[in-house]
């Protein structure tokens, strides 16, 4: 199993900044791709933005030019830092992962969430 823990969330007014981090945790055999996810209320769940293995980095339209994510392969931890923040980038962030555990196939893996607040 691949256990992913999120921090950093918070309130934060608008054109403010944050950072979120996650942690992965478990028996790895490998990390893939890494990435966050977001899902406001009433809404469905969206990609923010992805990283590979290699770390080719893939961003939604909405973020792109104010958000930037990162991996550390060696601590196993992908990073997302959020800038220009807008009130509609409030939501629940989940880290995501897709990876293989032990000897299991490739699988994919979410963290908790961690809640982002922009107040206007």
């Amino acid at each position: 199993q691949v256990q992913l823990v999120e921090s950093g969330g918070g309130l934060v007014q608008s054109g403010g900044s944050l950072r979120l981090s996650c942690a992965a945790s478990g028996t790895i055999f490998s990390l893939n791709t890494m990435g966050w996810y977001r899902q406001a209320p009433g809404k469905e769940r969206e990609l923010v933005a992805t990283i590979g293995s290699s770390s080719n980095p893939n961003y939604a339209d909405s973020v792109k030019g104010r958000f930037t994510i990162s991996r550390d392969n060696l601590k196993k931890t992908v990073s997302l830092q959020m800038n220009s923040l807008k009130p509609e980038d409030t939501a629940v962030y989940y880290c995501y992962t897709r990876a293989r555990a032990g000897w299991a196939p490739q699988s994919d893996y979410w963290g908790q969430g961690t809640q982002v607040t922009v107040s206007s």
